[in-house]
């Protein structure tokens, strides 16, 4: 296994889809996050928010029809989409300019949200799995892992990370094994965050704020990492620089901070690498 590294705008900076003059909404990605249920609405808008400050040009919630009304009025860049089921949200998803796909914040350990999953990766889309979305599949993990077709980031933490994979003992030796065997790009979520490719590589997330810690958290940085995906960066690259992003955006705020602050601090975050882009020195 090659040695860690710290996770840092050096390993992703140069891959980072930044505007173009005479670019449009599509060129930056269309992102789709599954919506949860409607008492459990808050993880998917956390999450379409951050994609869209994240960057990606457009951000739906695919939801129930019995949650519309609570996503619509909630929700007002980011577009909503009632789907039934697995065949309506297949439909949906089939869009070529659909070109990322997040499930799993508060979607419910249900059969919906393990046949909505199913149908993304039947679709070869890029996809973020995330909290429900890799829950849904304890007791059978060989039967997402053999749909993984396409790129995709899960984002457990140690927990969800157990019910797949078996209990945590060495935190980057581990998200390595789990990466080759789910052929997905996992982020081993936690105070120092293991990003791990299946081919070995293996990134440390070292500038997390302890603010953090604090519910939805996890539900914004599952959204910057579709965000990122869909705008064209490899899984590798995307998830690391949302686990960088998500950790800069805490600092940026600091005590008090609770997940809903985040998003909002992503303007800040991205006038930094600005600076980067523009042949200037990144913090961190």
């Amino acid at each position: 296994m090659p040695d860690p590294v710290d996770n840092s705008p050096a390993l992703w900076a140069e891959a980072l889809n930044w505007p173009k003059p005479d670019g449009n909404k599509y060129d930056r990605g269309h992102a789709v996050v599954l919506g949860g249920p409607v008492a459990a609405t808050g993880a998917a808008r956390l999450s379409a928010r951050a994609a869209l400050r994240g960057g990606a040009g457009l951000v739906s919630i695919a939801c129930d029809p019995s949650a519309l009304m609570v996503y619509a009025v909630a929700c007002e860049a980011v577009m909503t989409k009632p789907v039934k089921d697995a065949d309506a949200f297949s439909a949906l998803i089939a869009d070529p300019r659909i070109t990322g796909v997040l499930m799993g914040p508060a979607a419910g350990v249900t059969d919906r949200t393990r046949a909505m999953v199913l149908a993304a990766l039947g679709a070869i889309k890029p996809c973020v799995l995330d909290a429900d979305a890799l829950s849904v599949f304890e007791g059978e993990p060989d039967t997402l892992f053999e749909a993984i077709t396409a790129p995709a980031i899960l984002t457990p933490h140690e927990g969800e990370f157990a019910r797949l994979f078996g209990k945590v003992t060495d935190r980057e030796a581990d998200a390595v094994a789990a990466a080759r065997k789910s052929g997905a790009v996992m982020v081993l979520k936690g105070r120092d965050t293991v990003i791990a490719r299946p081919d070995g590589r293996v990134a440390i997330n070292r500038n997390a704020s302890e603010w953090l810690a604090t519910a939805g958290s996890g539900d914004v940085l599952a959204g910057l990492c579709v965000s990122l995906l869909a705008q064209g960066l490899p899984a590798f690259e995307a998830a690391c620089a949302a686990c960088w992003m998500h950790s800069e955006a805490a600092y940026l705020f600091g005590p008090g901070l609770i997940a809903e602050d985040l998003p909002d601090q992503l303007p800040r975050v991205w006038q930094g690498l600005s600076l980067g882009h523009n042949g200037f020195n990144v913090h961190g």
